[in-house]
């Protein structure tokens, strides 16, 4: 069996259009995106609540997944019902009946060394899933400012969603790690903070919740913007505006939000304890609120989720 994450990778994945097992989803390495970086992905979740099971946003995902190549020209050559079909098949597929992450990637293929993308250049496209539960641990993680920079519109969309584009975020949690982190924090090129290596970043002063802009090199993340209109819904406000790296210290809470990191709690920032070092009460509302809507016990919300059985 293999494993990714420590966890079972599931029998059958889709790729370019038909469900194969695991070991018949092969790539020449003449591939374009192992040499470049010319790969888009998704990270999609899907909840199991003892009944059925539910894929989050799955339809902001898709929107998303098609948008993030075409600011290189690289072609999804499948259409957004296949896509979205493919998803709730693979699921179906493998019989899963569990929480799970869903990963659906597309990439150049056999196009050489040459960085000319066109839309012409061939494509491969591939879904696998697998079991999965919290990414960290939901009492709340320490976390850094590292010195490395989110890059920006300066040098790359920071809204494509690449695979190259995750160095930036590999070597930012390598430095936090050595400093004995759980997590890393990079600030934007102009010193404001921008967002965790594969999350987004709220912060609660006064009542009020506060996340950078886009403009700060923010991801404009599904669950960041579910948290922003969840949160809208509890009548908190909701304050998008630079967050100078000082602010941090202040805050009476901080958390990330993010597919896989869901609603995580940060307790201690760069040292220095959060408040009480303990999930602040907004965060854990929030949290419990999520909860309920990704495993369909609230109806308000219910839009949101696709029943795979």
């Amino acid at each position: 069996m293999r494993f990714f994450m420590g966890l079972p990778l599931s029998k059958y994945v889709w790729f370019d259009g038909k469900f194969v097992t695991l070991d018949k989803a092969k790539v020449p390495i003449t591939t374009h995106a192992i040499h470049y970086g010319t790969s888009v992905f998704e990270g999609v979740r899907a909840y199991w609540n003892g009944k059925n099971l539910f894929i989050f946003r799955l339809d902001e995902h898709i929107k998303r997944f098609r948008r993030s190549g075409q600011f290189y020209n690289i072609s999804l050559n499948f259409s957004d019902e296949i896509i979205n079909n493919a998803i709730i098949g693979i699921c179906k597929k493998n019989k899963i009946k569990k929480s799970c992450y869903i990963r659906p990637f597309y990439f150049i293929g056999d196009y050489g060394i040459n960085l000319h993308l066109t839309e012409k250049a061939p494509t491969n496209v591939a879904i696998f899933i697998f079991p999965f539960g919290d990414l960290f641990n939901k009492n709340g993680i320490t976390a850094g400012v590292v010195s490395w920079r989110k890059f920006s519109d300066m040098s790359t969309p920071p809204q494509a969603k690449m695979g190259g584009n995750y160095l930036n975020s590999i070597i930012a949690t390598q430095e936090a790690k050595r400093n004995g982190f759980d997590e890393a924090i990079l600030l934007d090129h102009s010193g404001n903070v921008s967002e965790a290596p594969g999350e987004n970043i709220f912060i609660v002063r006064e009542d009020k919740l506060i996340t950078p802009p886009l403009s700060s090199s923010a991801l404009n993340g599904i669950t960041r913007d579910a948290i922003i209109k969840i949160a809208c819904d509890l009548d908190i406000d909701v304050i998008e505006t630079e967050i100078a790296r000082s602010e941090l210290m202040i805050s009476d809470e901080i958390f990330l939000t993010g597919t896989a990191a869901e609603i995580t709690p940060i307790i201690s920032m760069d040292g220095k304890k959060i408040a009480n070092g303990k999930p602040g009460e907004i965060t854990m509302k929030l949290m419990k609120k999520y909860t309920e809507i990704v495993m369909n016990k609230n109806q308000d919300y219910s839009h949101w989720l696709t029943e795979v059985y």
